[in-house]
């Protein structure tokens, strides 16, 4: 399983601050506990707990290089390897990424 340390946060953040019109059209003053997209204690923007991956080509490719070759999994398949990583994480096009 992929894991995720305060490197691999630090990344996420600094994409979520690239992208100014993805967090100007779900974030706002208005937030509450029950809404789907929130930033976290950590500054990390989720969507339903999960953590969005922004417009990032390149980190999308790090997550699933990384899933893809995790130690846990010998040729985990994509179906299985969707599943895991949707878990984690959110981001438009994540299925067909993976395939």
């Amino acid at each position: 399983m992929l894991k995720i340390d305060s490197e691999f946060l630090k990344n996420i953040k600094a994409a979520h601050k690239e992208d100014v019109k993805f967090v100007d059209l779900f974030i706002g003053e208005n937030q509450t506990e029950d809404s789907d997209i929130r930033v976290d204690d950590h500054g990390v923007l989720r969507f339903r707990g999960r953590i969005c991956i922004l417009d990032n080509d390149e980190l999308k490719k790090m997550i699933l290089e990384e899933s893809h070759r995790s130690s846990l999994s010998i040729h985990p398949g994509a179906t299985k390897m969707y599943h895991d990583l949707k878990r984690l994480f959110w981001w438009s096009g994540l299925k067909r990424d993976v395939t």
